[in-house]
C-alpha cells in the first residue's frame, strides 16, 4: 500500500470529530463478533490489528476472557504474545509505582518477576550457545504457547512471538557472553559479536517456529551503540560515557577485519567521556561545545566505526534470525521493532535506513508513542541539550530538532510531557516508515495505550487513542499494533482503539 501524501497536517480535534459516537461504543463494551475479524486471515490486504500481551494476564483472567476482549472490544485479529524476556516493558502485570488498569490482578508482583522464555526451551536447539536456562520461573510450569495457540487458533487469530533483548546479569553462563565496557569490566548486556550469543536467538527462533504452530517473530532490541549512549541521546538512559561498550576480543576481532585501530578507538571514546563530563559541569571549550564534539569525531573517526560495528551486530542478529524462520517455514513472518528514538533523533536516524531494514524483515513495528511521545521527547532534548548543544537554548533546540524531524506544531519543552505529541505526529511518521521501505516490506505503527508516564504527563485517554489510531490508518498503515501490553491498558482505550479501526477499515 502506498502512503497517501498530503501537505495537510492532521490535528486531535479533526479526529475527536470523527469520533462522535466514541463514549457510546466505550460505554457499551463488548460489541458481537464479526466475520470480518477471521477474514483478515484470508484476505492479506485486509489491514491487521494487534495487540501486545504477557503471561501474566492470561494468568490472570483466563485466556478465553482475555481473548473475547481482544476480538469484541479492539478488533484485535493478531497477538503479539511476549515468549522471551527478562523485561518488565513486556512482561509481568503493571511496573510498580504507576495505577493499576481496570483489569486483572491489582497485586503487584514486583517481588515474583523474573523473567525469560514462558514457552519450554527444547535443549538440542541451543547446543552452540552457553545461555541453556532460561525458563522463566514466574508461573510454575505453564507454558504460555501450548495454552494459548489452541483457542487462537480456533477463532483465526494469528500468534506472533514477541522475543526481546532484555537480560539479567544474574542467568547462568550470562557474564561468558557479556559487553565489556570502557573500563575492562562486564556489563549486565549481552555482546551482539559473539557467536554464542547470536547462536542463542537463532537457536530460539528456531525452537519456537519448529516447536509450535505459531505466524512469526517480532525481535525487539532497544539497546545503542557506544556513541549515543555516551551522550545519553535517548529518552530512556542516563549520559553513560564512561560505561560504553564493548570492547571485548570478538569486538576486537569485528574491528581488526575492518581495519579499525583498537588502540584509537578507545583513546577516541576516552577523548568524548573527558567532553561529556566537562560538558555537564558546565567547562565551556573555547570554540563552543558542538564545535568540539564534531572536532572529536574528525581526529577520532573510529568513535564512529566503532559505533557501527554495533549496528552491524545488531542488524547481523536480525538477519540471520530472519534466516533461521525461514529455513523452517518460509510463510512464517519475521518483524523487527523499531525504537523510538529513531522518532526523534536525527543522529539515531542517520544510522538507521528503513529502506536497508525492511531487506531484513517482513514488517517493521514503528512505535509512533504520541502519548508518553511528549514526555520522552522532552527528556532526550534536555540530555543532549547539556552536552553536544549546551549552546543552544533548549525551547530554540527543540524548534531546531522539530525543523530537522519535518514535525508540524507541537507542543513547547515546558509543556511537552502534558501535551504529548498530536495526531500528526503519528501521521508523518508512519508516511516516513512507508516511503522508507519502499514497499519491500509492510509497516505496522506501534500505538501506546497506557505506557507509563510522570504525573504530569500526557495519559492516554478514548479520544487520544482513537485520533492516533485513526492518524495512523489514514496515513496508509498495513495495521498496527498496540503497546505496550494488555497489562498496562484501560479498556475504554481499547474499546476506542477496536472503533477507530472498525470505522477506518469500512472507509476503505
Amino acid at each position: 500500500m502506498k502512503p497517501i501524501l498530503t501537505s495537510q497536517p492532521l490535528r486531535r480535534r479533526d479526529f475527536l470529530k470523527a469520533g462522535a459516537g466514541l463514549a457510546v461504543a466505550v460505554t457499551a463494551g463488548a460489541s458481537p463478533l464479526t466475520s470480518a475479524l477471521t477474514a483478515a486471515e484470508s484476505n492479506p490486504a485486509r489491514r491487521s490489528m494487534g495487540i501486545q500481551v504477557g503471561a501474566v494476564s492470561f494468568v490472570d483472567e483466563g485466556t478465553e476472557a482475555v481473548l473475547d476482549l481482544f476480538q469484541e472490544r479492539g478488533a484485535i485479529d493478531t497477538i503479539y504474545l511476549t515468549t522471551f524476556t527478562y523485561g518488565r516493558g513486556l512482561a509481568g502485570r503493571q511496573i510498580p509505582g504507576q495505577p493499576f488498569p481496570d483489569h486483572g490482578s491489582k497485586e503487584s508482583d514486583e517481588q515474583s518477576f523474573h523473567g525469560g522464555n514462558y514457552a519450554t526451551p527444547h535443549p538440542e536447539f541451543y547446543r552452540d550457545t552457553v545461555l541453556m536456562q532460561t525458563r522463566a520461573p514466574d508461573h510454575g510450569e505453564l507454558d504460555i504457547l501450548a495454552q494459548v495457540l489452541p483457542s487462537a487458533k480456533k477463532r483465526g487469530l494469528r500468534v506472533i512471538c514477541s522475543i526481546e533483548d532484555v537480560f539479567r546479569s544474574d542467568v547462568p553462563s550470562f557474564k561468558e557472553v557479556a559487553e565489556v565496557d570502557l573500563q575492562g569490566k562486564r556489563t549486565g548486556t549481552l555482546c551482539l559479536c559473539h557467536p554464542g550469543v547470536r547462536a542463542f536467538w537463532t537457536g530460539l527462533a528456531i525452537d519456537l517456529c519448529k516447536s509450535y504452530e505459531i505466524d512469526g517473530l517480532l525481535f525487539f532490541n532497544e539497546r545503542n551503540g557506544p556513541l549515543l549512549n555516551a551522550l545519553g541521546a535517548s529518552h530512556a538512559q542516563s549520559i553513560a560515557s564512561s560505561r560504553v561498550t564493548c570492547f571485548c576480543e570478538h569486538h576486537q576481532r569485528a574491528a581488526k577485519a575492518q581495519g579499525i585501530n583498537l588502540d584509537r578507538a578507545r583513546q577516541g571514546y576516552q577523548q568524548l567521556d573527558r567532553f561529556v563530563q566537562a560538558a555537564l559541569k558546565g567547562e565551556r571549550p573555547s570554540d563552543g561545545y558542538f564545535v568540539e564534539f564534531w572536532r572529536l569525531l574528525v581526529e577520532w573517526p573510529e568513535i564512529i566505526a566503532w559505533d557501527r560495528l554495533f549496528d552491524a551486530a545488531k542488524h547481523q542478529v536480525l538477519a540471520e534470525v530472519k534466516d533461521a524462520v525461514k529455513s523452517v517455514r518460509p510463510g512464517l513472518e519475521v518483524g523487527f521493532h523499531i525504537e523510538h528514538v529513531n522518532s526523534f533523533n536525527p543522529i539515531f536516524r542517520a544510522t538507521r535506513s528503513y529502506a536497508d531494514l525492511a531487506t531484513k524483515a517482513d514488517f517493521l513495528k514503528v512505535v509512533v508513542y504520541n502519548n508518553c511521545g511528549g514526555e520522552r521527547y522532552a527528556n532526550f532534548i534536555r540530555n543532549v541539550g547539556s552536552t553536544v548543544f549546551r549552546d543552544v537554548p533548549p525551547e530554540e533546540l527543540l524548534q531546531f530538532n522539530n525543523h530537522l524531524l519535518n514535525y508540524g506544531q507541537e507542543a513547547k519543552l515546558e509543556e511537552l510531557a502534558t501535551a504529548g505529541l498530536s495526531p500528526d505526529y503519528v501521521f508523518r511518521e508512519t508516511q516516513r516508515a512507508l516511503a522508507g521501505v519502499q514497499g519491500k516490506c509492510r509497516v505496522l505503527p506501534g500505538i501506546d495505550i497506557g505506557i507509563p508516564t510522570g504525573k504530569r504527563s500526557r495519559k492516554a485517554s478514548p479520544e487520544d487513542t482513537y485520533a492516533a489510531v485513526s492518524a495512523a490508518m489514514k496515513a496508509g498503515a498495513h495495521g498496527l499494533i498496540l503497546s505496550r501490553k494488555y497489562s498496562e491498558m484501560e479498556l475504554a482505550n481499547l474499546a476506542s482503539a477496536g472503533k477507530a479501526f472498525r470505522d477506518a477499515q469500512k472507509g476503505g
